[in-house]
């Protein structure tokens, strides 16, 4: 693997890349190094267990929460979001489904819409992110948008659709969507490092997230919710993600019919060159399953192949970290 550290070694210095890269075969270890700094006015560098937040890589760990509960009978594929959520949210059309949102087919207004002309280094919430620290919080910030199209009728990549469903799973469970998470997915993947974090109570072995601004880097704390929910906002590390795909695709998390549902495409996305399932995204011409995201000062990736037993994860505490790396090692390791 010496030829995978030199290129690596490489695009890390070209683009001063911060964050963490480690791949795997077949459970082995082929790479794993860390880059930069954790912590920038104290110049703590990153390390190998640095836990890094994944922005919209949590959706995948939402879809799992959701279909664990379709699993036990307290949901259906088919349960319209109406019929959990009561008088909230009205603009929502009665015939959205648990389906639908999954799959980004919904249709549903975005507080968060990445298909216009966003720049994610601005302050984009439109209330003050301490205010942003449960799931029930993001009602006020989901309300007022309009049906974009009927639902089912096409792709459109929608954050509010997951806070809609972590509302649903909450609601439907009578736990709380980060508990439900932490116990349902993270415990049985042996996920031990990751956790929605709070931005405003530092946490041992936690990447600050920076952001580009006037010159210099500030950190991303009036950014971001102060705690994620069900569109993003857990922290990990690589090792966990390394634990996390054995663990779905073994039946481990959800049973393994259910995983089959979950990477099965149902949309064709173009203009990212990819597909996307319930969850995750595919590959657009191969096997491989990936969770993504981006946000201020927040870059994660992390693909498995089956086929082959690729597993690599890229995390970075910048929002454009990961992606010189990620597509460098597409390049070397997808087959």
């Amino acid at each position: 693997m010496a030829d995978l550290e030199r290129e690596v070694d490489g695009v890390a210095a070209e683009r001063g890349f911060s964050g963490v890269v480690r791949a795997d075969r077949g459970g082995i270890v082929q790479f794993a190094k860390a880059y930069g700094l954790a912590h920038r006015g104290y110049g703590i560098p990153n390390t190998l267990n640095t836990r890094f937040g994944t922005a919209s890589g949590s959706k995948g760990l939402t879809a799992l929460a959701v279909i664990g509960l379709i699993d036990l009978g307290l949901l259906e594929l088919g349960t319209t979001a109406r019929s959990v959520l009561g008088a909230d949210l009205p603009l929502i059309d009665d015939a959205v489904t648990v389906e639908h949102l999954l799959a980004h087919r919904s249709g549903i207004g975005d507080y968060l819409d990445e298909n216009s002309d966003l720049d994610v280094n601005d302050y984009l919430m439109p209330v003050p992110v301490q205010h942003l620290a449960t799931t029930e919080q993001f009602l006020a910030v989901l309300d007022g948008y309009p049906m974009q199209f009927t639902p089912g009728e096409q792709f459109a990549y929608c954050n509010g659709g997951y806070v809609v469903l972590a509302l649903i799973a909450e609601r439907v469970s009578g736990e709380p969507y980060h508990d439900l998470v932490a116990r349902t997915v993270c415990a049985p993947a042996g996920m031990t490092d990751t956790a929605f974090l709070r931005s405003d109570e530092p946490a041992e072995r936690t990447a600050m997230g920076y952001v580009p601004m006037d010159g210099t880097w500030r950190t991303n704390v009036f950014h971001l919710p102060v705690r994620g929910t069900g569109d993003g906002g857990a922290y990990t590390t690589v090792a966990d993600f390394s634990a996390f795909w054995p663990a779905l695709m073994a039946g481990r998390i959800v049973p393994r019919g259910w995983v089959d549902e979950m990477i099965r495409p149902r949309s064709l996305v173009p203009e990212e060159s990819m597909r996307y399932g319930l969850g995750f995204w595919l590959h657009e011409s191969n096997d491989a399953v990936m969770l993504v995201g981006y946000d201020s000062g927040v870059s994660f990736k992390s693909l498995h192949q089956p086929s082959t037993g690729l597993t690599y994860t890229v995390v970075s505490n910048t929002a454009g970290g990961i992606w010189p790396v990620a597509s460098r090692l597409d390049a070397l390791l997808l087959s």
